[in-house]
């Protein structure tokens, strides 16, 4: 009585020996796929799985690496975009594939290369578009992560979709840990900023940004081209 039958014994082996092949890293795939050299992703590996050791990245631990940087703003909006980007198989863990693949791009990948995978980030629900309201998300994500203060919405401008409602770094009345930034913005100003920035990115005024779109605008702005050549992934 309440010991397991052979069959499940026998299903557990296999699944454990089904997950222990998948946490072995191949090696010429990943040359294959990325711009790293053999020793470059030997000594990546070693640091994923010291960091790693269950083999792949789950949310809050991306959402802890982001706070390190950011200590002084709130990295859970914009570090779950991000982690949904890396996220390509939308499995809620990130593989080291995933993130190799990820950071070959970002970090040796060239400008359109690097513009197609931030794509990813504002396209939240991956339909192959970015809307307003999706912008919008991501850029009070940036704001929040920077610390930058939302000033309490007026009854005029509160019916928008990409403001938060009831994060705690957003509530009326209570602010971020004191940023060395100390900026402030304004609902309006926020909305006008989202605004200007999607009616450029839509060059065809048809609602929606789509990824040529995206694309050729960014490699033409010099304050995006910029933006890229030092690794900030933001408009």
């Amino acid at each position: 009585m309440g010991e397991l039958s052979p069959d499940i014994l026998a299903a557990v082996a296999q699944r454990m020996e089904d997950q222990s092949r998948r946490t072995v890293i191949n090696l010429d795939d990943l040359i294959r796929s990325t711009k790293f050299t053999k020793q470059e992703i030997k000594i990546m590996y070693r640091g994923f799985k010291q960091e790693c050791p269950a083999g792949a990245v789950n949310e809050v631990t991306f959402k802890e690496i982001y706070e390190k940087f950011f200590p002084y703003g709130n990295a859970t909006c914009y570090a779950h975009h991000v982690f949904k980007a890396f996220d390509v198989n939308s499995t809620g863990a990130i593989s080291f594939r995933d993130m190799l693949v990820s950071l070959s791009t970002l970090l040796h990948g060239t400008q359109h290369e690097k513009l197609k995978w931030t794509f990813r980030v504002y396209d939240l629900n991956g339909d192959g578009v970015i809307t307003k309201n999706e912008l919008g998300n991501v850029i009070v994500g940036i704001y929040e992560l920077m610390g930058v203060y939302l000033l309490p919405p007026t009854s005029s401008v509160i019916n928008i979709d990409y403001i938060p409602r009831r994060r705690d770094s957003i509530n009326e009345g209570i602010s971020w840990i004191s940023s060395p930034l100390n900026q402030k913005i304004s609902v309006r100003d926020l909305k006008d900023s989202v605004e200007s920035i999607f009616d450029r990115l839509d060059t065809n005024s048809d609602g929606v940004v789509t990824r040529e779109e995206f694309v050729q605008y960014c490699l033409q702005d010099p304050v995006v081209s910029t933006s890229l050549k030092n690794f900030q992934f933001k408009l």
